[in-house]
């Protein structure tokens, strides 16, 4: 069984500002560019490693003029990465020369962990991970291998207990409870990257108000259709929990649910994965779009807001640190 988080799924403010963000100040690699396929006028942009490997993805939904989001229980708190252990000086270090909203370092569970936030507010943080050093990076954003990203280190659910969810990450979603402090327990799968869903358990809390920074969904892994399937009869069977019907997301196939502390989870298949349609090297330099919206794409490319404004031709990574430095002061 393949398991793990497959991607996370959030709501941002102006595309541009969020594409420089990701791959100029983070180092992410935009791996696809397409559109909500629910509302056509807006981007769906999805940052990751070099292919966009499952447990390495975080994707936005952009709108030019969302409203800020609040948050409340019910909903993912923070996305954490994974970086190596003696690379959390340089983030630091990053993160006041760009200015980039930050927390003072912290220990979660015997690891260090620089919690911080994009400029809409998303909740993110580094986990630094010891051994690690020589896994693949993505190195053409600007950050320097040794101290690059390696793939989504956990997510953490703000909820008000914790059995009920925790019942579907070990029975149907693959995970395992390993630990708990204070008021976190993690449970664990045994994916390298992607591996961890830690739940905060609050009790009775404020409703959560999605917008600008809100996660929109978390979404797990199922390596085919077979085991999505497989993993949609153990939630009826066991838990009476329904989903929607598979929609196909190009990418791969998905259903929705919401689970019991009202999270709103994705099965995600790791097939047909994001080379279908341009090559490893070409991947997020142009727009996709699903098949039924092609005759249209005259009228979508131009109503869609510009990833770079102010430029004309040049290369997709120049135009994006042209933004990067107006926002962030300079990149290194």
């Amino acid at each position: 069984m393949t398991a793990g988080i497959h991607h996370v799924s959030a709501i941002a403010g102006p595309a541009a500002r969020n594409v420089a963000f990701y791959t100029t100040v983070l180092g992410l690699r935009l791996v696809k560019k397409t559109v909500n396929f629910d509302d056509s006028g807006a981007y769906h942009l999805y940052y990751g490693d070099e292919t966009g490997t499952p447990g390495s993805l975080i994707t936005f939904f952009p709108w030019e003029n969302v409203a800020p989001g609040r948050l409340g229980i019910g909903e993912t708190q923070e996305t954490a990465y994974r970086v190596p252990q003696g690379a959390i000086g340089y983030w630091t270090h990053r993160f006041i020369d760009k200015g980039v909203d930050h927390q003072p370092l912290e220990r979660r569970f015997g690891e260090t962990v620089l919690p911080f936030r994009d400029p809409d507010g998303t909740r993110l943080a580094l986990v630094a991970v010891p051994g690690i050093e020589a896994e693949p990076a993505y190195a053409d954003g600007g950050v320097p291998a040794e101290h690059a990203l390696r793939g989504l280190h956990s997510v953490s659910l703000l909820l008000e207990e914790v059995g009920p969810t925790g019942a579907i990450l070990t029975d149907v979603l693959g995970f395992a409870q390993t630990a708990s402090e204070g008021f976190l327990t993690r449970y664990q799968s045994g994916a390298t990257v992607g591996g961890i869903v830690d739940i905060r358990a609050v009790g009775d809390f404020l409703k959560p108000r999605q917008g600008g920074g809100s996660v929109h969904h978390v979404a797990f892994r199922a390596a085919d259709d077979a085991a999505q399937a497989a993993m949609v009869r153990r939630l009826v069977d066991n838990h009476g929990i329904d989903t929607t019907e598979q929609q196909d997301r190009n990418y791969f196939r998905s259903v929705y649910f919401r689970e019991p502390g009202h999270v709103l989870f994705e099965i995600a298949t790791d097939i047909p994965g994001f080379t279908i349609d341009e090559t490893p090297a070409e991947l997020g330099g142009s727009l996709k779009l699903p098949a039924r919206f092609e005759p249209f794409r005259q009228r979508i490319e131009a109503a869609l807001p510009p990833l770079h404004p102010g430029r004309t031709g040049g290369g997709v990574r120049s135009a994006f640190e042209d933004v990067a430095d107006a926002d962030y002061g300079g990149s290194d």
